[in-house]
């Protein structure tokens, strides 16, 4: 009898310890994003652009973790036009494989590499890339800026008669999350 007055006393304690510390975690859902992609062609570069994706992680202490950030292909838009998008869509398998997406444990804040699951066409990596957290009051901003070839995702290079672009894309992100 005494063990479990014992258990319940330390459990107690203990809970009435964490609680405080749970009930600080801010869950994080994005207020705005913006995502661009530059690619190369042997006719002239290009841009896609997207500010509709979803993104959702808890501040934990000076990190965020379960982090989720997901992108639906077809909300890329091309600056050159309805062909270059159509073409870029079959490259990243919209049909098949709707979104891009990265996962990931925990990223910390301030400077650093975010490492995690990268799922584009379908295909997923475990990849880390450089990203910037900041902190303003109850907003954090998320940066960031990477390079991608597309043949290590299983992407064909879009084309138009039989001018390629480059492997080599760039990916930068913004996310703005509260």
């Amino acid at each position: 009898m005494k063990t479990t007055k014992h258990l319940m006393a330390l459990s107690l304690v203990l809970g009435s310890m964490l609680m405080p510390q749970l009930s600080n975690a801010q869950r994080l859902v994005q207020k705005s994003t913006a995502i661009t992609i530059f690619g190369t062609s042997p006719m002239h570069d290009w841009e896609m652009t997207g500010t509709n994706a979803n993104f959702s992680g808890t501040v934990s202490g000076n990190a965020i973790t379960n982090v989720t950030f997901t992108v639906p292909v077809r909300n890329l838009k091309a600056e050159k036009g309805k062909t270059m998008e159509k073409k870029a869509y079959d490259a990243l398998k919209a049909d098949k494989a709707p979104n891009i997406s990265f996962t990931a444990t925990s990223i910390n804040l301030g400077k650093s590499n975010a490492t995690g699951k990268l799922t584009i066409a379908g295909a997923t990596k475990t990849v880390a890339f450089p990203i910037s957290i900041v902190k303003k009051g109850n907003t954090y901003i998320i940066d960031g800026n990477e390079t991608i070839k597309m043949s290590e995702f299983g992407m064909e290079r879009p084309g138009f008669m039989g001018i390629k672009t480059g492997d080599v894309v760039t990916v930068k992100i913004n996310v703005v999350a509260d």
